[in-house]
């Protein structure tokens, strides 16, 4: 597995890499930092170990700064050769066994640090809006955070896209057994759910998506997750529920108007060339879709908006107070220039 570099943004001398409480106080002189190095490849006194039995060179001895053995100039205690490296890695003083005592090991990510990684994406992924989640998203950033620096970024990233992977194969399979009439209601439920579970998901694994997605896969891991959803949902269900959006279009308050400008919105942040299906049904909803209007065509304009008019007040809806107003003002005057400038008309 590459070693991932976490060095201090701007020049040396930057402020210290962030921390909190749940990090068990890694240790003096920056544990983080010394995990990044090559000194992190092994635990250190197995690493030392090796290394005088193969007989280290003459004229190198073993030395402790910050809690971390390395090789320094020859006149210390530790002796030379194969018999000082025993000796420093059998001596490891206190400090040392913490530094080793911290190590995470790929057994303990997938025994301990993934499982609590996994039920926290699985609440977020299956909450409802406003839903309480009892999971405490100080302990999940921390345990990213570990996790990053002891160099299980590529495994996690790994774990976290199968995870959300197999989420969403299980959501397009429930919107396939549903009914038409339900269909519309569902996927905007789906979309609605996951993207609000993205809010927490990204800024959970921000120092994954700083120091492994952003700088050894040149992506970004929100749009790596949104990715996910269009290929396995909507790509899977947009040729059936775009004629059921153009349908419900077509008659007026078949499904509400929020959830229209939900699902035609997040088609659009989705695949924007989707608009090509559709593009009166998107014009409605996203700005400059159509070209701008013409003055030729005002009077057309007119008539759809006072056809939209009718249809409102056939559904319960009035037009207000209209003690002040001429008749037909309404019509023919506000509804033109509603319909022009909705069209971009100057």
């Amino acid at each position: 597995m590459e070693e991932e570099s976490m060095e201090e943004e701007g020049g040396g001398g930057g402020e210290p890499m962030m921390d909190d409480q749940n990090h068990n106080n890694w240790g003096a002189g920056g544990y983080g930092r010394h995990l990044l190095g090559p000194a992190a490849a092994a635990p250190l006194g197995d690493r030392f170990l090796r290394e005088a039995a193969a007989g280290t060179p003459a004229g190198t001895e073993l030395s402790e700064a910050n809690g971390v053995l390395q090789g320094c100039e020859p006149g210390g205690a530790a002796g030379k050769g194969g018999a000082g490296a025993i000796a420093a890695a059998i001596n490891i003083n206190a400090s040392t066994s913490k530094f080793l005592m911290n190590v995470i090991t790929i057994e303990d990510y997938k025994s301990t640090y993934w499982p609590k990684l996994d039920s926290a994406i699985d609440q977020l992924l299956t909450q409802s809006p406003g839903d309480y989640i009892p999971i405490s998203y100080e302990q999940i950033y921390s345990c990213v955070y570990k996790c990053v620096c002891q160099q299980h970024s590529e495994q996690m990233y790994s774990d976290l896209i199968k995870k959300i992977t197999n989420h969403l194969e299980r959501v397009s399979k429930e919107l396939q057994a549903s009914p038409p009439d339900l269909y519309i209601e569902r996927f905007n439920v789906a979309l609605g759910q996951y993207m609000g579970a993205l809010q927490s998901i990204v800024p959970l694994f921000i120092y994954m998506n700083k120091f492994y997605i952003e700088t050894k896969l040149n992506r970004d891991l929100k749009d790596d997750l949104i990715k996910l959803f269009t290929e396995h949902v909507a790509e899977k269900h947009i040729y059936n529920l775009m004629p059921l959006l153009l349908e419900a279009q077509s008659t007026p308050f078949q499904i509400t108007p929020s959830t229209m400008a939900n699902i035609v919105k997040g088609l659009y942040t989705l695949r924007p060339e989707w608009v090509q299906m559709a593009p009166a049904l998107f014009s409605k909803f996203i700005p400059n879709i159509l070209p701008p209007a013409v003055e030729s065509e005002l009077q057309e304009y007119a008539a759809q908006d006072q056809k939209l008019q009718r249809e409102l007040m056939q559904n319960g809806f009035t037009r207000g107070d209209q003690s002040r107003k001429r008749a037909g003002e309404e019509l023919t005057y506000n509804g033109s220039s509603t319909c022009a400038s909705s069209r971009g008309y100057r």
